[in-house]
């Protein structure tokens, strides 16, 4: 058997891969394509983050509706019963309402309070012409009390021609106090002084 082989063959000639018509030349200095595996890892990643969002624009919206119905069914008044009623609705008598009650001021025991008050000066002032009323007030009853003494003024045919109000502070029981009634105008001579109203409050 021989020994010889025959020499191989010569190396062919590679055909050379020329860009297709119309397309960029691509640059000596240009980055390498990415490789095809990290492309799709893109497209994945995308596609997870599309998704999320989806679902979770799902979830609010699911959420809103459950608040949106469990609020209706609150806001919902009570059904009205058919059931008779004996009275229609409405607001209680006035006289019944304790809150509307008027107050009343207590009043000291003892005579009426008119007795308690003595007119001891009816006068005219010379200068300006008004009348006033000096009194004199003995507290009757059997507890302080503050007195309003209310004082009209007439001419001598009974016309009003003015008034004015005296009070007091606490008065004891049995105790007296001097106070004067101040009318206002001037009014004519003669006219009188008469007690209109006394008022007792005990205190």
């Amino acid at each position: 058997m021989s020994d010889y082989f025959p020499p191989p063959p010569p190396e062919q000639p590679q055909p050379e891969h020329r860009p297709p018509v119309g397309a960029a030349v691509p640059s000596p200095w240009a980055a390498p394509a990415p490789p095809p595996g990290k492309r799709r890892t893109g497209l994945i990643v995308t596609l997870a983050v599309g998704g999320g969002l989806v679902v979770a624009g799902a979830t609010v919206a699911l959420v809103y509706a459950l608040m949106e119905s469990v609020s209706d069914s609150i806001a919902l008044p009570p059904e009205r019963s058919d059931a008779p009623y004996s009275q229609p609705y409405g607001e209680e008598p006035y006289a019944e309402d304790p809150l509307h009650e008027e107050t009343v001021e207590p009043v000291a025991p003892g005579p009426p309070a008119e007795g308690d008050v003595t007119v001891t000066t009816c006068t005219r002032d010379s200068l300006i012409g008004w009348p006033h009323a000096d009194l004199k007030i003995v507290n009757n009853s059997g507890a302080p009390a503050a007195y309003i003494v209310s004082i009209t003024f007439v001419d001598a045919d009974g016309s009003v021609v003015s008034d004015g109000i005296a009070t007091t502070e606490e008065v004891a029981p049995g105790a007296s106090v001097k106070v004067r009634a101040q009318g206002s105008g001037e009014v004519a001579a003669g006219t009188k002084c008469r007690i209109a109203e006394v008022d007792r409050h005990a205190l």
